[in-house]
């Protein structure tokens, strides 16, 4: 935090790049885990202790949630303390309070990318012996549809990512002017001397918050129809491209979780060091980069990056419900 905050002497430029890079090399570490844990889950066990993995993991739950919910809390509890103008002492002990939040989701975040990760890999194993298909990859036609399912599944996470994005940008442009416009046909507004139009800004977020996620819902469910009885119909092999659509998927939404999820929460938290009065504190070139970061960063670790989990359980789910009809 300390040294992605430092970056930010130099513009908001140097801010973005390393802050992408802390998030590229965040995955390695997870990843690595995750990986030892399927290997030594399936020695002993099988495929049904790669299960049980899953389930341990998803046994932390309670405690998963309430780190997790311990962060917007906090934050919360910072945006009261400054519409009831409780002075500059009440709002630095938020601001550390949500610092450590942040912390505390990335964490809750990283239990629930793992958990969601061995879940839809035990949902498609659960697929494959179901469609009863053999992925015998030394077969030349079946292992090109494999990997012409693989990549339409990379494919995936990164068009949701780019879907709940501009959802999130759109919903901030339209927000953005209707405050514009609240400041400059509501006299004594910027003065503080009468009350702001509320409800329209409540019903512009959540318009967006239901409408905007109509997409990412057709994308997770209509994949692996699209894919399954398509491939189904020109060869035959829809259960082969599927399983392989799911496989692409899985890799880049853990990957893309855990970057997106990581990058955003050390940007957040760089600007809050800064805040505090840090490297010149607010009001700085430096806090202006870091509130730049901490824009980009909040749709990635409370937009992009835990709507990756869903997808893939969700596809999981759905390729599984369709798989004897493959």
């Amino acid at each position: 935090m300390r040294d992605l905050a430092k970056q930010a002497e130099t513009g908001v430029a140097t801010l973005m790049i390393a802050g992408l890079a802390l998030g590229m090399r965040s995955v390695a570490i997870p990843l690595l885990t995750l990986a030892v844990t399927i290997s030594v889950s399936f020695h002993f066990m099988g495929l049904y202790g790669v299960g049980l993995a899953a389930v341990g993991m998803l046994g932390t739950v309670g405690i998963t949630m309430a780190i997790d919910a311990y962060g917007p809390v906090a934050d919360n509890a910072g945006g009261i303390a400054e519409m009831a103008a409780m002075g500059p002492e009440t709002r630095k002990i938020t601001d550390g309070l949500d610092a450590v939040g942040n912390t505390t989701a990335a964490i809750g975040k990283g239990f629930a990318i793992g958990a969601a990760g061995l879940s839809a890999l035990a949902l498609i194993t659960a697929f494959i012996q179901k469609s009863d298909i053999s992925l015998n990859l030394s077969d030349n036609s079946i292992l090109a549809t494999f990997f012409v399912g693989l990549f339409i599944g990379g494919i995936v996470p990164f068009l949701n990512g780019a879907i709940t994005m501009t959802a999130v940008g759109e919903a901030a442009f339209e927000m953005i002017n209707e405050i514009r416009r609240q400041f400059r046909d509501i006299p004594g507004l910027l003065e503080g001397t009468a009350e702001p139009e509320t409800d329209k800004c409540i019903d512009i977020a959540t318009r967006a918050a239901t409408k905007k996620m109509i997409l990412p819902a057709l994308l997770a469910v209509g994949t692996p129809i699209v894919v399954g009885f398509g491939f189904n119909a020109i060869n035959g092999t829809g259960a082969i491209a599927l399983t392989g659509t799911l496989v692409g998927a899985l890799l880049g939404c853990i990957l893309m979780a855990l970057m997106m999820s990581n990058a955003g929460g050390a940007w957040d938290n760089a600007k809050k060091y800064v805040e505090d009065g840090n490297l010149g504190g607010k009001g700085s070139d430096v806090h202006s980069a870091c509130v730049v970061g901490d824009t980009v960063g909040d749709p990635f670790k409370d937009t992009s990056g835990p709507s990756m989990n869903i997808i893939i359980n969700v596809m999981a789910i759905v390729s599984l419900v369709i798989a004897g009809l493959l």
